[in-house]
C-alpha cells in the first residue's frame, strides 16, 4: 500500500511539474518555458490497449481514459517496486527513489520508445524529462518514507 500510494502521488507531482511545458502557449509563458507536447503518448497508450492504430488524427475519450489510467498504473507499479526493493522505507534514504526514477528514464531514452511514439529527443526534452523523473523520485521517496512512519503491518493470524 505504501508503494502504491507513493507511486500515485509521485505521478501526480510528475505531471504537475510538466503542466507549464504542455500549456506554455495557452498560459502565455512560451517565451520563458519551451512548449512541449509531453502528454501526447497517453492517448497512444490507450489506443494500443484498445487494439487501435497508435497514430490517429483524434483519439476517442476511451483511448484517452485508458492511456491516462495506464500512466497512473505505471506510477503505482514503480512505487510498489521501489518499496519491494528497499524494504522498510523508514530505514532507507529517500534519494534511492530518485536514483530509481532516473534509471527508469535513462532506460526509456536508450530504447526505441521515443522513436515509436514520435518524440524528438532534443536537449530541452532530455532536461525536462530528467527533471520530471527526479521530481517523481523525490515525491515517491519522501511520500513512502512519511507514510511508513505511521504504518505498522498487521501480523497475519493463522486460524485454528
Amino acid at each position: 500500500m505504501l508503494g502504491l500510494l507513493g507511486g500515485l502521488l509521485a505521478a501526480v507531482s510528475y505531471d504537475t511539474f510538466r503542466l507549464p511545458f504542455v500549456f506554455a502557449k495557452e498560459w502565455g509563458i512560451s517565451s520563458v518555458v519551451p512548449p512541449m507536447d509531453l502528454f501526447k503518448v497517453f492517448p497512444r497508450f490507450g489506443a494500443m490497449i484498445l487494439g487501435q492504430p497508435i497514430e490517429q488524427t483524434t483519439y476517442s475519450l476511451t483511448a484517452q481514459w485508458f492511456g491516462w489510467a495506464y500512466h497512473f498504473s505505471n506510477g503505482a507499479t514503480f512505487g510498489i517496486m521501489y518499496v519491494a526493493i528497499i524494504g522498510y522505507p523508514s530505514r532507507r534514504h529517500w534519494a534511492w527513489a530518485v536514483l530509481m526514477a532516473l534509471a527508469i528514464e535513462l532506460g526509456m531514452l536508450l530504447t526505441p520508445y521515443p522513436q515509436v511514439f514520435g518524440i524528438p529527443v532534443t536537449r530541452h526534452f532530455v532536461m525536462v524529462t530528467i527533471a520530471a523523473h527526479g521530481i517523481f523520485g523525490v515525491g515517491l521517496g519522501l511520500t513512502v518514507r512519511w507514510l511508513s512512519t505511521g504504518w505498522r503491518p498487521v501480523p497475519a493470524t493463522v486460524p485454528g
